[in-house]
């Protein structure tokens, strides 16, 4: 009888204690399985893989759903998914390697190792380190720029890319501001091709894809063109999925271009919880103890609030996002790309790692997959990460829709008003940014139509809103970034340039309309 007492007291002394403390109550792969389908089927997934590591085991490692609706083929370990910005990691490691090997130094010049690189300031210029590339920190805007590599039709060179930084007006006082960019990631691994004297792909798959046996992750092209294992982007298109195009240029691979699997990806991490060692008993190893701390150390502040998990710092170290959760350093990083979104997040002191790729640009989708797998190593119970992700996804989602139902019902009243219609032949011409280039306002009957030089995805339908304002509708909707035209004119009433903005908040912020300010070519 005593010792049936005691084992009850025992019992319920160990359950106040294990809530009290958030003890862990870690999910199974079955338990992992069922997340990952709930959360497909709430956010319209078609395909994901995710990988589960802990204390150098693999918890769970597998494909869910289809590659592509047009194929319906499985997602499987080897399916190969784009994780975009988790690309950004190996760049800096592969600048980490050089500067172990004592070819360049962190605070070494950028004009040192490419002279042509200029930026609008020339004092920023001249202080710009490599350093400086990886943090985000250049006081140029959010994703400035971007439009020379995105979408994936632009023909914008590399060198006419470094070229045109120049043109670029800062938005912030250098190294004030986090404001997240691609292009200087681009540099970045133009100044590895040149320390290294290999070309950047080759670079990265001799000293990273290679010794870690990731033969399924390619910055290639063509092979991730032709691969039969390899999935589509999926984007909601008035309710409904459609395929998505390629994302970006080849010039942007190092801020975005690798192609991965699931098996990969986990390799790849699992040799990040492990300081860079790797191989049998990790007697070798990618980088030194020195670079790894450097690569994990905040380089810039970001926002600090509670969140979730109690955060109390969160930062940008040299191609991850640092922070503290429920009292836990965590390095992680997402990608995005049309139709595709990735999460990698790492919790050293728990050994523990979580890769999420998906085959649809839902993020909630992957921080409520990633988020409630935490949650069981937390110790934390009653939190419901997917109707949590998918409530705030229609609240946003809602105001977006409401913003553009506005556009279009004042769009559709200008229509009626004949006396409001503009002369279209005021607005035709050539039009020129000095980093985007030509872009031509044509009429096709009696509507307005926008052609980019450069970038062949930028073209569609511009429709009178109200004023001087238009509205332009790209060909390609699932691109979902329909924009306002807003002309200037000159004494005669006749455009003499144009500025745009995007309609939804929603927006990629990769389609930097806002940095765009065209002037009217006068051609002879």
């Amino acid at each position: 009888m005593k010792k049936v007492t005691f084992n009850i007291i025992f019992s319920l002394i160990f359950f106040f204690l294990a809530t009290s403390i958030g003890f862990s109550q870690a999910l199974t792969s079955k338990q992992i399985d069922s997340l990952v389908e709930k959360t497909m089927t709430t956010f319209n997934v078609p395909g994901m893989a995710v990988a589960v590591l802990k204390d150098g085991e693999v918890i769970s490692k597998k494909g869910y759903g289809v590659q592509s609706l047009k194929t319906n083929k499985p997602v499987d370990t080897k399916t190969m998914f784009g994780v975009a910005s988790n690309t950004k990691a190996f760049t800096s490691a592969a600048l980490a390697q050089l500067i172990d090997q004592g070819k360049l130094e962190w605070d070494t010049k950028v004009s040192d190792i490419i002279p042509e690189f200029k930026l609008y300031n020339p004092y920023v210029t001249n202080a710009f380190t490599v350093r400086d590339l990886l943090t985000h920190r250049s006081g140029l805007g959010l994703g400035a720029g971007d439009l020379m590599i995105f979408p994936a039709n632009n023909t914008t060179t590399k060198a006419e890319m470094i070229h045109n930084l120049r043109y670029l007006k800062p938005v912030s006082s250098f190294r004030s501001k986090f404001d997240y960019d691609n292009l200087l990631y681009i540099v970045a691994g133009e100044v590895v091709a040149r320390v290294s004297g290999q070309p950047y792909d080759a670079y990265i798959k001799e000293h990273f894809f290679n010794p870690l046996n990731m033969d399924r992750t390619t910055l290639d092209g063509n092979k991730i063109a032709n691969d039969d294992n390899c999935i589509d982007g999926h984007a909601p298109v008035n309710g409904k999925l459609e395929i998505t195009g390629a994302t970006f240029t080849k010039v942007s691979d190092p801020a975005g271009g690798i192609y991965s699997s699931i098996d990969d990806m986990a390799n790849w991490v699992q040799v990040r919880l492990d300081h860079g060692k790797y191989g049998f008993k990790k007697q070798d190893s990618l980088f030194s103890e020195q670079a790894h701390r450097e690569m994990w150390t905040p380089q810039t502040i970001l926002r600090t609030g509670k969140g979730a998990y109690n955060t109390h710092f969160y930062a940008y170290g040299l191609g991850w996002f640092l922070k503290d959760v429920n009292g836990y350093f965590q390095a992680s990083h997402t990608g995005g790309l049309l139709g595709i979104v990735s999460q990698v997040t790492l919790i050293p002191e728990l050994d523990l790692g979580i890769i999420v790729l998906t085959n649809q640009q839902s993020g909630a989708a992957f921080t409520a997959i990633t988020n409630s797998i935490k949650d069981g190593y937390f110790g934390i119970s009653n939190a419901n990460r997917i109707k949590q992700y998918n409530e705030s996804r229609l609240k946003r989602e809602k105001q977006a829709d409401s913003i553009t139902a506005s556009v279009e019902k004042k769009i559709a009243a200008s229509l009626k008003n004949k006396a409001s219609k503009p002369n279209v032949k005021a607005y035709t011409g050539t039009y020129s940014d000095p980093w985007f280039g030509k872009v031509m306002v044509s009429q096709k009957s009696n509507e307005l139509y926008f052609t980019s030089e450069k970038s062949k995805d930028l073209t569609g339908t511009l429709q009178f809103y109200k004023g001087t304002t238009y509205v332009v509708r790209w060909d390609d909707p699932s691109l979902k970034a329909d924009a306002f035209v807003i002309f200037s004119l000159d004494t005669e009433g006749r455009a003499n340039g144009f500025t745009m903005k995007a309609i939804s908040p929603l927006t990629d912020f990769s389609y930097d309309f806002q940095d765009l300010d065209f002037a009217r070519i006068n051609e002879k």
